[in-house]
């Protein structure tokens, strides 16, 4: 192990990095994108990778089973904001979009996607009246991802109080159409059931059938994903939590075995572990 790779705090998290360095050929390198590849911005829109984050993935990849980006965003539109396509390096890259729903392999360079349930259109329909009768929130606003209808508050005035505000009527809202709601950090989506990194992240592993796991995410979203290495840690697959910093989502970093500062600290870990696989296969 390079000396500037950081140590997991935990027993576990120490077992799953030194199985992915004995044995890297059959481990998956799971990440969340936005607050983990890419910082959170104010109009996700505006959203890229980290200008590291492709180079450090280009070097990792090609040493190690596979590299999963696993998000709540469509897969196509992940691939665009990373700036996934086309990298030498990246053969060994999947995204999983909207919780697994789109899958697009940078093999082939095309997007696989499941029909939208008709509840997310209705909703979609509903939703801007449905906002206006509950409360007017300058500054908050909806964003439509296909598969989910998602409702931020991060540029409302108040943006903790009508997080707050909003978060029992969008569960209303959501329950009368067959959807579920999934707050985050200053955003409440709306989505179907059965929809989450945790069940994208453990149907991609049993394909692949890894001998171990790393995922690292960075908002509430990432807890299912974490749910899941856990019960595969269980099961006897090692595995290594990592939380990209955040000072507003305690509940990530209190289970990590790792944390780092952000995509910043992302991307530096990813650089110094493929560093370490290359060294300890030399």
């Amino acid at each position: 192990m390079v000396s500037s790779l950081p140590h997991p705090t935990t027993s576990a998290g120490r077992d799953g990095l030194a199985a992915l360095l004995a044995r890297p050929e059959k481990a998956v390198v799971a990440l969340d994108f936005d607050g983990t590849l890419a910082e959170i911005v104010p109009d996700p829109e505006q959203a890229r990778a980290h200008p590291g984050a492709v180079p450090a993935l280009a070097a990792l990849a090609p040493r190690i089973a596979s590299v999963a980006v696993v998000t709540g965003r469509p897969a196509g539109v992940a691939v665009r904001y990373g700036g996934f396509a086309g990298v030498p390096g990246l053969d060994h890259l999947v995204v999983l979009g909207h919780y697994g729903a789109e899958r697009w392999d940078a093999v082939t360079g095309t997007v696989q996607a499941s029909a939208v349930p008709p509840g997310v259109a209705s909703v979609r329909a509903e939703l801007p009246g449905f906002l206006d009768g509950v409360g007017a929130w300058p500054g908050t606003w909806i964003e439509e991802k296909g598969r989910a209808v998602a409702v931020h508050t991060r540029r409302s005035t108040d943006p903790e109080a009508a997080f707050e505000a909003l978060k029992a009527p969008l569960a209303d809202l959501a329950t009368r159409h067959g959807l579920v709601l999934e707050p985050g950090r200053m955003v409440l989506e709306l989505r179907p059931p059965g929809m989450d990194k945790g069940v994208a992240l453990a149907e991609y592993v049993r394909e692949v059938g890894a001998g171990s796991v790393l995922y690292a995410g960075d908002d509430l979203g990432d807890l299912p994903a974490f749910a899941a290495v856990e019960k595969l840690r269980s099961n006897g697959t090692p595995g290594l939590l990592v939380c990209s910093g955040s000072t507003e989502v305690h509940e990530l970093s209190d289970r990590a075995d790792l944390s780092v500062p952000g995509p910043q600290g992302v991307v530096r870990f990813l650089t110094d572990l493929a560093e370490a696989v290359r060294a300890a296969k030399a």
